[in-house]
C-alpha cells in the first residue's frame, strides 16, 4: 500500500528501478484554452547545478547520457484518468555523481494563455515500483498556486547511499526558463 505523503515529507525509495507519474485536471473553460503542461527533470551533481545539458530531461530531450532517467513523452492536454505524464529512473544505471533528481511541472505558455496552476486540480506525483507495478509513495499536491505557473513537485536525492524522496509542493511565478537558471 502507498504512502500519502505530506509536503516536506521524506521516504526512502526501496527499487532500483521506478516510474514517476505525474497527474493533473485543469479547468479548460475559464481560459478558453487548452492547458500543456510539462514534466520536466533536473538532474543534479553535489553542488544542486545541472552536470550537464544533457542531464536535463524534458519533452526535448527525452533520456539522460547515462538512460537512467527516460522521460516517456509530452501529454499535450492532460485528459483523461491517471498518470499524464511518466519519468522512468534506473539508479542501476544512474552517473555516481548525481545527488538528485529534481521534478518540476510548468505551463507551456502561460503568460500569454493566462493560465496559472490556480485552475489546475488534483494533482499529484507517484513513485511505483517497477518490479512489481505497487505504488510506493504519493504525493497530492493541495495548496492553491493562484499566481505560480510552475512548481516542483518533488526531488529524489542520494543521502549516505540511500535514495529518498522528498514531496515538495513548492510554486513559482516564472516558467522552465527560471528553473534552468536556477539549476545552471
Amino acid at each position: 500500500m502507498a504512502i500519502n505523503l505530506q509536503k516536506g515529507q521524506r521516504e526512502n525509495i526501496n527499487a532500483p528501478k521506478f516510474t514517476i507519474g505525474l497527474g493533473w485536471d485543469t479547468n479548460n473553460s475559464s481560459t478558453g484554452s487548452g492547458f500543456d503542461l510539462d514534466a520536466s527533470v533536473f538532474i543534479l551533481g553535489d553542488n544542486g547545478k545541472i552536470l550537464s545539458d544533457s542531464h536535463f530531461v524534458f519533452y526535448n530531450n527525452l533520456k539522460s547520457p547515462d538512460e537512467a532517467v527516460i522521460h516517456t513523452g509530452d501529454n499535450l492536454t492532460g485528459d483523461g484518468d491517471g498518470d499524464d505524464e511518466q519519468v522512468k529512473i534506473d539508479l542501476t544505471k544512474i552517473n555516481p555523481s548525481v545527488k538528485e533528481i529534481c521534478i518540476v511541472v510548468t505551463i507551456h505558455d502561460a503568460v500569454n494563455r493566462k493560465q496559472n496552476f490556480g485552475q489546475v486540480r488534483n494533482s499529484f506525483i507517484r513513485i511505483v515500483d517497477d518490479s512489481n507495478n505497487t505504488e510506493m509513495v504519493k504525493y497530492e499536491l493541495e495548496e492553491d498556486f493562484s499566481i505560480e505557473t510552475a512548481v516542483e513537485f518533488g526531488r529524489i536525492y542520494n543521502k549516505d547511499g540511500q535514495w529518498k524522496f522528498e514531496a515538495k509542493g513548492v510554486g513559482m511565478k516564472g516558467g522552465l526558463e527560471d528553473y534552468l537558471n536556477k539549476y545552471n
